[in-house]
């Protein structure tokens, strides 16, 4: 899958806020601080598209890129530490339960996972919504040129050893890098164009 546009769209709080044209959508979620804006910018080719920021929290809408004219990537608010508050933090969650539940242009969701700390029970809480909701799903091991080979391929092991996602696919990913980068987009032009299943990404990594 080649990148030919990319543009931000729309910050979303709610359905009627967000697009109409039908396009099918590629949502991505993850805790505060995963690394979903900078997954986003390394996928787009863009530097400064998606906002980053060193504080968690910062994302606060549903906030919608249309990619190639084709479909758009939709970055959640994190879950976890949300700068403003516990009120706010309902607010979003409630925000992002809704859009994964209700949004029927919603094909698949790519969940992100901080590759140095694994997941953890907000992260697993997620793992279980999206079982419920049915549409396919990815980890990403985001940061993951942060850790030696051999403390990823331990991490791999960890993750594959779980129970509640040793039958999930996975992909490392470095935004600094580009690692996993033509892998992700490649699962990402299944799902959306409706090819059949993805092959297992944790297996070909």
């Amino acid at each position: 899958m080649r990148i030919l546009s990319a543009e931000f769209v729309v910050g979303a709080v709610g359905e009627k806020h967000s697009p109409e044209d039908g396009l099918p959508e590629v949502a991505f979620a993850g805790r505060s601080n995963v690394g979903k804006s900078s997954l986003i910018n390394r996928l787009l080719l863009r530097r400064k598209l998606a906002h980053t920021s060193s504080t968690p929290g910062r994302t606060q809408q549903l906030n919608y890129y249309r990619v190639n004219d084709q479909m758009y990537f939709v970055d959640l608010p994190g879950y976890g530490f949300v700068h403003g508050g516990v009120d706010l933090r309902r607010v979003l969650g409630r925000l992002t339960e809704t859009y994964l539940g209700n949004r029927q242009q919603l094909c698949a969701v790519v969940q992100l996972l901080d590759a140095r700390h694994g997941a953890t029970a907000l992260d697993l809480e997620m793992v279980g919504r999206l079982r419920e909701g049915g549409r396919p799903s990815l980890l990403v091991l985001t940061k993951a040129d942060k850790l030696s080979r051999a403390k990823l391929d331990r991490q791999i092991e960890t993750l594959e050893a779980n129970g509640d996602l040793a039958d999930l696919s996975y992909l490392p990913f470095s935004a600094e890098t580009g690692m996993g980068r033509d892998d992700l987009l490649r699962w990402i032009q299944d799902v959306t164009t409706g090819n059949g299943t993805p092959r297992e990404e944790g297996n070909a990594a």
